[in-house]
């Protein structure tokens, strides 16, 4: 059987409507409903794909969102009611791959996890090693090294520096890349590209304040370096 959904929340009628919706698309579902019964689930199940509300009991979503990262890349979907934009940027920081606000259509959750999945299976028709100075990125096996060390992104990382690696000097506004990444763009979402730029710079760069590979435009949004392999 194989792996299920994991959706967290300690409303049940939220839960089990999620539930309801992503089992009715064809996905086998884990309910938790607060941090600790989460984090058992998640370590039992082994899901592909954490729905993770904020605001929890015992231990707080963005506690669980950070012991996840600890120990796997599994994409993370938050469902959150904090309206405060420093809230959302704090869980993407962390390592979510996407977010969702209360309150919300279920139906959108559901296309949510396609969207994410589909990145984390790869379906993209594979293409070739990409090299840039040290980094070195292999879309196959969807592996990213920097002077041979291998990094660790979460696929929502993996995907925008492949995006950028793929077209070096090519300006992206953040729009763009929400629509290449998530395969959708909402207006007010864009700024979660800043909060994934921000990690993969404290992964991928000597001095994440200085960056060589990911380069800001003011104004517009990023481009990659056109840095010589």
């Amino acid at each position: 059987m194989s792996q299920p959904i994991l959706v967290v929340d300690d409303e049940q009628k939220i839960a089990h409507l999620v539930r309801d919706y992503l089992e009715k698309a064809g996905y086998r579902v884990t309910v938790a409903y607060d941090g600790r019964e989460a984090l058992a689930a998640f370590r039992h199940e082994k899901p592909r794909l954490v729905v993770l509300d904020l605001m929890l009991p015992h231990v707080d979503g963005l506690d669980v969102a950070r012991a996840i990262r600890k120990e796997s890349d599994t994409p993370i979907i938050m469902l959150t009611a904090r309206v405060e934009e420093t809230d959302k940027l704090i869980g993407l920081e962390l390592g979510a791959d996407d977010y969702v606000t209360k309150p919300f259509s279920p139906r959108e959750v559901v296309a949510r996890v396609r969207a994410v999945l589909r990145r984390v299976d790869g379906r993209e028709q594979a293409s070739p090693t990409v090299a840039a100075g040290d980094l070195e990125i292999d879309p196959e096996r969807r592996i990213v090294t920097v002077a041979r060390r291998q990094v660790e992104l979460t696929p929502t990382e993996f995907d925008l520096l492949t995006v950028l690696a793929r077209h070096p000097g090519r300006v992206f506004s953040r729009m763009e890349l929400l629509e290449r990444v998530q395969g959708y763009a909402y207006e007010g979402y864009e700024r979660t590209i800043d909060a994934h730029v921000k990690n993969i710079r404290q992964k991928i760069e000597e001095d994440p304040r200085k960056p060589v590979y990911i380069l800001t435009v003011y104004g517009v949004g990023y481009k990659f370096s056109e840095v010589s392999p």
